[in-house]
């Protein structure tokens, strides 16, 4: 199966195959496929998942457990399904759906996926919020302000690579399961009832309504992208023993990450079954309403304490794997690939914003209706999700041996028309309501034209990988390479060399002879960044310019004294813009930079500038790791 896609566009680049399966031997060769499911897993344990688990047990008590096990089974088919895509073809959703739909249902695919991004990344705000909040007692609205710090611990993680960023997400799933179980404990559930509720039954109209809430929720289409490109960190044997080692590895994986979400689940639905529906409490839906009761029922002040722990750990890990999932979206679909924390910012921000607005004019009460509203967001992706991620995995002509069977694509098939039935019913139901509630006539007709597109996106999504069967095998991103094209040796007669006075000026400028001519002429380059500069720009004089313009003409006069011909470029203040505006006014056609190497906040706090600088110009730029 080749892996055809450049470097640049690979799910996940930085991290790509960064875990060699091969390495290893035993035990340790088994771990090192274990943990993408994992970080896929905390999607099915967020604080979205809560009130429908809260609810159900509250008003049914132990009688929906089967439906949460429905809804896992149904979710571990379809994330071995978004394995399989990225094991199999080296492909991520997002990618995959580039290489076969047109265009336009792209961008549309694309708008609905960070639709999903943000409504995911809403809930888990509003979920840490409320733990901020239920812990140490701080207001709402500070505590969505506050979890817009976590945008340097996602940095933080990803600097460390994905191993650790697994350990952390793990982490965090063992405690969500530790304080439930501790809960679970303390409130000393039935064990013969709840056995009983793994017997399928709807007693009510109601029941029913929340089961398809359970289920409705379960599933979410950023899982779909994120486990797709994930599975990829894994460098493994590309032959075909390789590959169904890997499935069967993944599979495993899977199974256990999801069942322990499945877990998580049923303790939340059986805590809320034994202390509320047992007491007699069957209105109990909130999470801020269920955490004040914890402690007067079971007579503990550890249990609500244990509850907000919990939350702010299920939104803290889900907020992690959704920036992955965001930065797989936007790669795969634009091939754009921007600096992860300026993405997560973005992405926090665009959640944080309409938390910040209902909270001031609403006020707190309203809090669980934005959680509802975000779920319903939520729901309208999941159907383009789903549908492409069925058409790949049975595809033969791309996935060979490794495609799906019949008997998969029916189940898969089934559980697509359940899992998209119940969010079209859920979105029409909120739709109606809102006609009944409203008399905005021009919302009224913006809901009607929005669902007649929807439907029509959803068809072309059914249809169209049909209609384009005649483009026959792997699909190439990349033409074959042509033995008579000439190769071409470059010369560059005007090299620019960024240097920044330090012991390293002289290996930037050996290499930058390297790549000169007896007609090359060498430009060297020098931002002052003084506190004059940033006041008054190239209008100042002060000591430091005054010093770095002698620096920069001493070089000059030693290459000079080598017959080379070198020019001295002083910029002032901003690193990134000057060197392109000397590198563009001089027509300079390639230019070296040296590269230092800082990590973590250093990389944030010394701006990035060679990133900066290779995105601005349209030469050559020679990095140099110093």
């Amino acid at each position: 199966m080749a892996r055809e896609h450049h470097k640049e566009f690979t799910s996940l680049g930085d991290v790509n195959q960064s875990v060699d399966t091969g390495k290893s031997k035993g035990i340790k060769r088994i771990l090192a496929f274990f943990g993408p499911a994992y970080l896929v897993s905390v999607g099915y344990m967020d604080p979205g998942n809560w009130a429908t688990d809260l609810a159900g047990g509250s008003k049914f008590g132990y009688t929906l457990i089967w439906v949460l096990l429905m809804s896992n089974l149904m979710a571990l088919l379809l994330q071995s399904l978004s394995a399989r895509l990225g094991i199999v073809r080296g492909r991520d959703l997002a990618q995959a759906n580039r290489e076969t739909y047109p265009r336009l249902v792209n961008f549309a695919f694309y708008i609905l996926a960070e639709i999903a991004i943000a409504a995911t990344d809403l809930a888990e705000i509003l979920g840490m919020a409320i733990g901020i909040q239920l812990l140490t007692g701080l207001s709402l609205l500070w505590g969505i302000l506050f979890t817009v710090v976590d945008t340097f611990l996602f940095l933080f993680l990803q600097r460390l690579g994905i191993r650790k960023m697994e350990a952390f997400i793990i982490c965090l799933v063992a405690i969500i399961g530790f304080s439930f179980l501790s809960e679970m404990i303390l409130a000393k559930p039935p064990l013969n009832e709840i056995v009983k509720g793994f017997i399928p039954r709807i007693p009510n109209e109601e029941a029913l309504y929340i089961a398809i809430g359970i289920i409705g929720a379960t599933v979410m289409p950023h899982n779909l992208y994120l486990h797709s490109a994930l599975v990829q960190t894994r460098k493994i044997k590309r032959d075909k023993e390789g590959i169904k080692k890997a499935l069967k590895m993944n599979f495993f994986d899977s199974a256990i990450a999801l069942n322990a979400a499945f877990f998580v689940n049923a303790f939340i639905l059986i805590l809320s079954a034994t202390v509320f529906y047992k007491t007699g409490r069957n209105d109990v839906v909130a999470i801020k309403q269920a955490h004040e009761m914890l402690a007067p029922i079971l007579g503990s002040n550890l249990a609500p304490t244990l509850f907000a722990v919990a939350l702010i750990a299920a939104g803290q890990s889900s907020t992690v794997t959704g920036t992955l999932a965001g930065q797989i979206v936007m790669e795969g679909y634009l091939h754009l690939r921007i600096t992860p924390w300026v993405r997560r910012l973005i992405t926090r921000l665009v959640a944080v914003v309409p938390a910040i607005l209902v909270i001031l004019i609403k006020g707190e009460e309203n809090v669980d209706a934005l959680l509802i509203f975000s779920q319903v967001l939520l729901s309208l992706q999941l159907g383009f999700a789903i549908i492409p991620l069925i058409h790949f995995t049975s595809d033969k002509k791309k996935m060979g041996d490794f495609a799906i069977k019949p008997l998969i694509i029916g189940l898969a098939s089934l559980i697509t028309l359940i899992l998209v039935y119940l969010n079209i019913r859920m979105v029409v139901e909120q739709a109606v309501s809102y006609f009944h509630d409203s008399e905005n006539t021009y919302v009224k007709l913006l809901i009607v034209l929005g669902g007649l597109a929807f439907i029509v996106l959803l068809i072309v999504a059914v249809v169209y990988p049909f209609m384009n069967k005649q483009h026959e095998g792997e699909i190439k991103l990349h033409p074959e390479a042509d033995d008579s094209i000439p190769i071409e040796i470059p010369s560059y007669n005007k090299i620019g060399i960024a240097l920044d006075f330090s012991k390293n000026d002289k290996r930037l400028i050996a290499h930058a002879l390297g790549q000169g001519n007896n007609e090359s002429t060498y430009y060297l380059i020098h931002i002052v960044e003084s506190a004059a500069t940033r006041l008054m720009g190239d209008a100042v004089d002060d000591m430091e310019t005054r010093i770095d313009q002698q620096r920069l003409d001493k070089y000059a006069l030693e290459l000079s004294s080598r017959n080379l011909s070198a020019k001295s470029c002083l910029g002032f203040n901003d690193r990134i813009n000057e060197i392109t505006r000397i590198v563009e006014e001089n027509t300079i056609d390639l230019l070296v930079i040296g590269s230092h190497g800082h990590k973590g906040i250093k990389d944030m706090v010394y701006g990035q500038t060679v990133d900066g600088v290779r995105h601005n110009l349209k030469i050559p730029v020679l990095v140099i790791n110093l």
